[in-house]
């Protein structure tokens, strides 16, 4: 996305999240932010009839509406309807990005990728966030996901750091400790 685009979501999330705040809802409004983005982007038939110019913004509303009634808060119908209205639907996944960070600073959160050979359980996800959280002092959330290709061990991201525990990882630093040596 470009850097306009970036700095329009990032407004859209402030808002949202200053509304959500107020109603002491936050990590509520992220879980519906997150429901949102999976309804719009995960069937091709909904992408494209959100994306298609033929449609007026009217009429995507109204069956979006119509799908959504009772299903979420009244601040996010209201910011989907804005951005349905302005045509700016397209920066819903950016949007969740920008909230999600925003929230987290505000709260003290910070979400872990934690990538492993298997599905963690709830006691090893604890674990991580106990952990990471000492580390970087703040409350982690562990978002877990499965990468087969780790040979052992567990690759963790938050914001922009990878603390990389990896079985290759670990090999790929003994083998750059043996050519320094051999120099």
């Amino acid at each position: 996305m470009s850097s306009t685009t970036t700095v329009v979501a990032k407004r859209y999330a402030k808002a949202v999240y200053e509304i959500a705040a107020q109603e002491g809802r936050t990590l509520e409004v992220e879980q519906e932010l997150k429901a949102a983005v999976e309804a719009f982007t995960a069937d091709k038939d909904v992408v494209n009839f959100i994306a298609s110019p033929s449609i007026s913004e009217e009429a995507k509303w109204k069956a979006m509406e119509a799908s959504l009634a009772g299903k979420l808060s009244k601040p996010v119908i209201s910011l989907l309807k804005l951005l349905v209205e302005r045509g700016r639907i397209a920066i819903l996944s950016e949007l969740l990005d920008s909230y999600i960070q925003i929230a987290g600073n505000e709260l003290g959160l910070a979400t872990a990728v934690a990538y492993t050979t298997y599905p963690l359980n709830e006691q090893e996800q604890q674990q991580v966030a106990d952990e990471f959280g000492a580390l970087v002092k703040k409350k982690i959330r562990v978002e877990n996901v499965v990468d087969t290709s780790l040979l052992g061990g567990m690759k963790v991201v938050i914001g922009d750091t990878l603390y990389d525990g990896s079985l290759a990882g670990k090999l790929e630093r003994l083998e750059k400790s043996f050519r320094r040596q051999a120099l």
